[in-house]
């Protein structure tokens, strides 16, 4: 059943309809200036659609939480949730069919796209039997995949970009259909915007953006000059799902109202000058007394992090230790800090934990035991954290062999270090090559599909070859090592045998 949604009416008359099953497979740009209605559009497109598809509107400036009430959507706000919490969030939102408005108002524009780029990131990555069609709607799309570095961390512009590009690339497979909306072209990212199908067009006032409008919709250039003369709420629509041909259109009037609304001009009060000058200048408390000239001292440090307090715990040792702790450095004693971090594994939830929340943890244990000399740093803690979840011993992890898979690892991105050492140490000992799950768990995720897309990642960079034998199972190669895996299953479970029939590492 071919399902359209009325958009508004094009300049003859004739009602502007969207093919909203065609909009599922080839995605919607929407671009316009600040004041052009691009927020009047979105909010048309949301309430025609709401009763047909599921929706997730990613809302960067509270306007669409108005929706919750005439739709039924639920407003998930940002502010109140961890990133972990927003992607399994989520992930639950996919499992359950529910309608939501990612609130992210409140937040600056670093934590925005963090935030944004979690929720982002659990949509895309929930499991298969939850791949339902569904509309995710970002308003301001500039901000979640810039065109150019700004003022944020290149971390943060990283994750909310990939995430974005995942949303637009390849969500489509996922169900997931993007609807972005933003203010210039030139701002958003090229592979992000090029990979719409369907546009909407509205005033667009610089030269650059009108040009790049052009393009997109195969206008000549001359007729670029048409998007400076569009009034609010007009837009020329072009793709699929729209029109084959450019289509002015105007946008139908909304049931529902952000919360800021646009600002309407009202004549200022007839105050008299005198009392408006009462009113400004009136007097207010009091003074306090001068204070006596004193020198200033320059404000105290910041309050050292969790981390520094841990950090410091642990260096705290008497004068009479301060010799042997010399002696005996902490990264020296080897078997000591692999029971720690075997305890600290223990926990079923270890492995899905971040790597800061996994040293605030190895140091109180450092403590604990009474450890002597200076704690390993970070970096040193991650290298042996990768050792031991990739279940090396003592005595494999003194061989020159290993000592190089640690070299190669080294030279890796931070998230790969850890499936590198996996794959070495099953490909060292000749083992069956580890699963999805057991990758999966190796870089800190329940998801298979994320292990599944980091090999692939991995064999395009020819740090891994991945084939299968005769009967499926999938074999990894590892060139700069010359080892290779035993043939193993990728679908295996990652459930280790036990008396009770639990698991150490199970799924919630």
């Amino acid at each position: 059943m071919k399902v359209s949604i009325d958009m508004g009416a094009t300049t003859s008359g004739t009602p502007a309809a969207l093919d909203l099953e065609e909009l599922l497979a080839t995605r919607l740009l929407v671009q316009g200036n600040s004041g052009s209605g691009k927020s009047h559009l979105l909010r048309r497109l949301i309430e025609q659609s709401a009763q047909w598809v599921q929706q997730a509107i990613i809302d960067p400036e509270g306007d669409f939480v108005t929706l919750a009430e005439a739709f039924g959507h639920v407003v998930v706000e940002a502010a109140d949730h961890t990133e972990p919490a927003l992607q399994r969030i989520a992930g639950r939102v996919r499992q359950h069919r529910v309608s939501v408005v990612l609130n992210l108002e409140g937040l600056d524009t670093e934590m925005q796209m963090r935030a944004a780029a979690a929720f982002l990131g659990g949509l895309f990555d929930a499991e298969r039997d939850s791949w339902y069609p569904m509309l995710v709607v970002v308003d301001e799309a500039q901000l979640f995949a810039p065109a150019a570095a700004g003022e944020v961390s290149d971390e943060a512009r990283k994750v909310s970009l990939g995430a974005m590009t995942n949303l637009m690339c390849r969500g489509r497979k996922r169900g997931l259909a993007g609807i972005i909306a933003t203010q210039r072209l030139a701002k958003l990212a090229k592979n992000v915007a090029a990979e719409a199908s369907n546009f909407l067009m509205g005033r667009t006032f610089l030269d650059i953006d009108m040009a790049r409008a052009a393009d997109l919709l195969g206008m000549e250039r001359r007729q670029a000059e048409a998007f400076r003369d569009l009034e609010r709420g007009h837009f020329i629509a072009l793709g699929p799902a729209l029109s084959r041909r450019p289509l002015p259109i105007r946008i139908g009037d909304v049931q529902t109202h952000g919360r800021t609304g646009s600002p309407k001009l009202m004549p200022l009060p007839e105050t008299p000058v005198e009392d408006a000058r009462d009113l400004i200048l009136q007097p207010g408390e009091p003074d306090p007394p001068a204070r006596p000239v004193v020198v200033r001292r320059p404000p105290p440090p910041p309050p050292p992090s969790t981390t520094d307090i841990l950090m410091q715990l642990v260096q705290a040792r008497p004068a009479a230790m301060a010799a042997a702790a010399e002696e005996e450095p902490a990264e020296d004693q080897g078997p000591v800090l692999d029971e720690i971090l075997r305890q600290v594994l223990a926990d079923p939830e270890a492995s899905f934990r971040s790597v800061a929340v996994l040293y605030q943890d190895f140091l109180v244990r450092c403590r604990i035991h009474n450890l002597r000399g200076k704690p390993l740093d970070l970096p040193a803690f991650r290298r042996r954290l990768a050792t031991v979840r990739a279940g090396v011993d003592a005595q494999a992890g003194d061989s020159p062999d290993w000592e190089k898979a640690t070299a190669c690892a080294a030279e890796l991105a931070e998230d790969l270090q850890g499936v590198f050492l996996l794959l070495a140490r099953a490909a060292m000992d000749r083992a069956p090559c580890p699963s999805d799950a057991e990758i999966a768990r190796a870089c800190g995720s329940r998801s298979t599909g994320r292990a599944r897309r980091l090999l692939a990642y991995m064999e395009q960079r020819n740090l891994v070859v991945s084939r299968n034998d005769r009967m499926g199972r999938r074999i990894i190669a590892l060139p700069a090592l010359g080892w290779e895996t035993a043939p193993g299953d990728p679908n295996a479970s990652d459930e280790p045998p036990s008396d009770e029939g639990g698991d150490l590492f199970a799924v919630a």
